[in-house]
């Protein structure tokens, strides 16, 4: 169901409704005066359904990122075995 903003001309109170496409929201829930709701011009939602970097394979950019870490993980696992630890 699609979602509308709308506004009460007496105290201006806006929200959002969910309601069929062709329902009307007339009277304020809020100060319940009659016939004063007014639909506000809504933003539609708009969905991109391509990838956002086509050159690359889905995933690539993740796997290239995790490697990278296993990398720094490995690293910071060969200092500290080389560091000489004093006891507590």
């Amino acid at each position: 169901m699609p979602r509308y903003n709308y506004q009460c001309a007496e105290c201006l109170n806006t929200m959002i409704i969910v309601h069929g496409i062709n329902e009307v929201l007339t009277d304020c829930q809020k100060c319940g005066t009659i016939q004063s709701m007014q639909k506000l011009l809504s933003t539609p939602m708009l969905m991109k359904t391509e990838p956002m970097n086509e050159e690359k394979e889905i995933g690539q950019t993740t796997k290239e990122y995790i490697e990278a870490n296993r990398n720094i993980l490995n690293e910071e696992k060969e200092k500290s075995k080389r560091k000489l630890y004093e006891p507590a």
